[in-house]
């Protein structure tokens, strides 16, 4: 396990204070500021309870009980190490954390495009989809791709221009973003606004490690995401004729014994981000590394090291782990009234206007309270019953009375 300690880690360290519960760092360049006579979207809710537990509102190192310490040289300011099929957080560092994702939100638009687009469907580039910011797979104006093509690229090659084209066939870029947080909501993602397909910074963009992880775990339920993202190489239109080769940018899908894909991501303001995953002796994990630098080590070998110190923990950790990837966003709380009391002024005779419950009572209870109401029902029920075998069997009668006339 390279660069990993073998000294246990304390049982309770000193958190240090959450700089980034709410909102990610301040930007860094102007690609964040609205337009004048904008205002920026409001920073999101923080969940009154971490989700997955409480331990994951901690800012620090995030370890089970007597763990070795992580490994050195790990220059992400958020990381998160999971078991894919358990949902167990091993390790963390600020999982809730938030900071902006860059191009693994593309894996959220994956997951939108494989719900909502066979793989056959076509999608004709446009002049807009070919002036994004790049990285670019390079499209041509009026060409037509299939849902598959482009979703290859998307992954393997990061491809903005991509990216767009297919929040256009999702509706249009507005109606693909709102698609793709209502998805992260429904999963739990509570931490994560996207606000550009791509993930190019814009106002109000946030993930956090626990999101991304969440969402990566999801996003391999899609037969068409993990084709995409397992993918070494392909063979894709070339702007003039012919076809050119893309090549999957994650250098631990041939690098990392039993590498499960991943994606990596970097902007000015995001900083380098990853997320992986791999499977050794049955066992799937899921790393996530937010707003990492690339020096001294890359973040793909950061990634490594991460998951070499997770399939070493072992058993013990798995089954007392620091929090849990959630199964779908956590219920609402139903509000509560405080219960109304039965007016002691009713007559005899007379019936409370509230139910015991504190809600209005319906006509039928106000007519017949709450047990008259169903026998008169039933006694309703009755009366029609016998109207009905009483015609039937007039009806009978007449028949048998028509046989026995003389042809």
């Amino acid at each position: 396990m390279a660069g990993a300690s073998t000294v246990a880690a304390p049982l309770a360290a000193a958190q240090p204070a959450c700089e980034n519960k709410v909102s990610p760092p301040p930007a860094v360049d102007a690609s964040e500021e609205v337009a004048p006579g904008e205002k920026p979207p409001p920073p999101m809710e923080v969940p009154e309870s971490p989700i997955g537990g409480q331990r994951l509102g901690e800012c620090g190192l995030v370890l089970p009980p007597n763990a070795p310490v992580p490994p050195d040289g790990i220059t992400a300011k958020s990381w998160l190490l999971a078991d894919m099929d358990s949902g167990a957080v091993l390790a963390a560092l600020d999982p809730h954390g938030r900071q902006r994702p860059a191009s693994v939100i593309k894996v959220l638009l994956a997951m939108v495009v494989a719900k909502e687009l066979a793989p056959d469907a076509t999608v004709a580039a446009t002049p807009e989809d070919i002036a994004q910011e790049c990285t670019c797979i390079g499209l041509r104006n009026g060409r037509e791709y299939t849902v598959e093509q482009l979703l290859q690229a998307l992954v393997m090659a990061s491809g903005n221009d991509v990216a767009h084209a297919l929040a256009r066939r999702l509706g249009g870029v507005p109606s693909a973003i709102r698609k793709m947080n209502a998805l992260a909501a429904e999963l739990g993602a509570l931490d994560t606004r996207a606000v550009t397909p791509s993930g190019l910074d814009a106002p109000g963009t946030s993930t956090s490690a626990y999101d991304v992880a969440l969402i990566y775990r999801e996003a391999m339920d899609y037969p068409d995401f993990v084709k995409a993202v397992m993918t070494q190489r392909i063979d894709f239109p070339a702007p003039n004729g012919g076809t050119v080769p893309i090549v999957n940018d994650n250098r631990l899908l041939t690098s990392y014994q039993g590498a499960l894909g991943g994606k990596s991501g970097f902007t000015d303001d995001a900083q380098h981000t990853y997320v992986g995953a791999a499977e050794r002796n049955g066992k799937r994990l899921v790393v996530v590394l937010l707003r990492g630098q690339q020096q001294p080590t890359r973040m793909t070998d950061q990634a490594a090291r991460l998951l070499d110190y997770g399939f070493a923990l072992g058993p013990a950790a798995s089954g007392n782990p620091v929090g849990r990837l959630v199964e779908g966003a956590p219920q609402a709380k139903k509000k509560t009234t405080e219960p109304r009391p039965t007016p002691t002024s009713a007559g005899v005779g007379e019936v409370a206007n509230s139910t015991p419950d504190g809600t209005q009572p319906s006509a039928m209870q106000t007519a017949f309270g709450n047990v008259g109401g169903p026998i008169t029902a039933v006694a309703g029920l009755g009366l029609v019953l016998a109207l009905l075998m009483y015609l039937r069997s007039r009806r009978a009668k007449a028949a048998r009375a028509a046989r026995q006339q003389p042809s």
